[in-house]
């Protein structure tokens, strides 16, 4: 590591450019997840203020560096990521729900990990080896909360990731997630448009509702529908993010106070007596968007044993549920 402070300018070459690609540029090591830390923890600095990795520089403005981890050794790096055994490759392709040229989808398993951090060593990331390194080497698109499981989207390509990653930008991504909540959600369906804000550091951040005008509160919207109920303890529902902040689907039903069964960060006494048990009852069941060549991509992810738990103890079935629940809703207020 890097034990000095650096305090750099803002050539008239990067007038414009983000914080996270500034770093990526001089520091191509430094990974999204250390980068985030430094930024939330306050060592990267602006002109004296706070940025965050989305923030657009200036000509002229002061980036303070802190003292950044040292360059790992490339070829030890390439070993790890490589040094796949048979078995965790074949690991690997079981999760495939779907592929072609262009896209792979995986049904991702509650518990792992989209990418790594210093306490993450094995991860989906690091299991896309399985394809081979180099062009050859799926990218991801999107993420889920380790404990989410459900339909995760990988480019065979740099240009078919960068179709994805746009269709997901533009809204154009339409997700299903299902989700066991404590209690009947009043009226059945609507549209929770509660800005969020991230509160603590590290494995203690929260996501909270925030005042739209509260620095750092992000706009977060999600649309929900009750697909089914067990008496008035449990519900089924169709959760459909239209914006994707962290933690956004758990903070915004706890925000409406009905909280998802299994889930030690945003349940409350309630919840957590009826997911004694249970892990996170959160699945993204099904996505549908352009293809980055032809069409329309649409993949539905069986149930994972996690959430296959939650549906057993309350009597639900999966094809008791429309493909698209929110198609239903849509027509119902022609």
């Amino acid at each position: 590591m890097s034990n000095e402070v650096k305090t750099l300018y803002v050539a008239e070459g990067e007038d414009g450019i983000r914080v996270d690609r500034f770093f990526k540029r001089r520091w191509p090591h430094i990974n999204h997840v250390q980068l985030n830390k430094l930024l939330r923890s306050g060592q990267v600095r602006v002109d004296g203020g706070r940025v965050k990795a989305d923030t657009r520089l200036a000509t002229g403005q002061t980036v303070r560096v802190p003292p950044l981890p040292a360059v790992p050794d490339q070829d030890q790096q390439k070993r790890e990521r490589a040094e796949l055994s048979p078995q965790e490759v074949r690991y690997a392709r079981s999760l495939v729900l779907y592929e072609d040229e262009d896209v792979i989808a995986i049904n991702k398993p509650s518990g792992l990990a989209v990418q790594g951090g210093t306490k993450t060593k094995n991860h989906v990331d690091r299991l896309l080896s399985a394809w081979g390194e180099g062009l050859e080497r799926p990218r991801l698109v999107h993420r889920l909360d380790r404990d989410t499981s459900g339909v995760l989207l990988l480019g065979k390509s740099p240009s078919a990731a960068a179709r994805l990653a746009g269709a997901f930008a533009k809204r154009r991504a339409h997700k299903t997630y299902w989700a066991l909540v404590v209690g009947n959600p009043k009226p059945e369906e609507g549209y929770i448009d509660t800005p969020l804000i991230k509160k603590g550091f590290h494995d203690r951040e929260i996501v909270q509702p925030a005042d739209p005008k509260e620095p750092g509160a992000e706009p977060a919207e999600t649309e929900y529908v009750t697909i089914g109920r067990a008496g008035p303890r449990v519900a089924w529902m169709g959760l459909r993010p239209h914006t994707g902040r962290t933690h956004q689907l758990r903070a915004h039903m706890q925000a409406i106070g009905h909280s998802i069964l299994g889930d030690p960060k945003y349940g409350n006494d309630e919840s957590r007596s009826l997911s004694e048990g249970l892990g996170l009852q959160l699945h993204h069941r099904r996505i549908e968007l352009p293809h980055p060549t032809q069409g329309t991509l649409i993949v539905e992810a069986p149930l994972d044993p996690v959430i296959k738990a939650g549906f057993d103890r309350f009597g639900f079935e999966p094809y008791d549920a429309e493909p698209d629940p929110f198609v239903k809703v849509k027509k119902s207020k022609r």
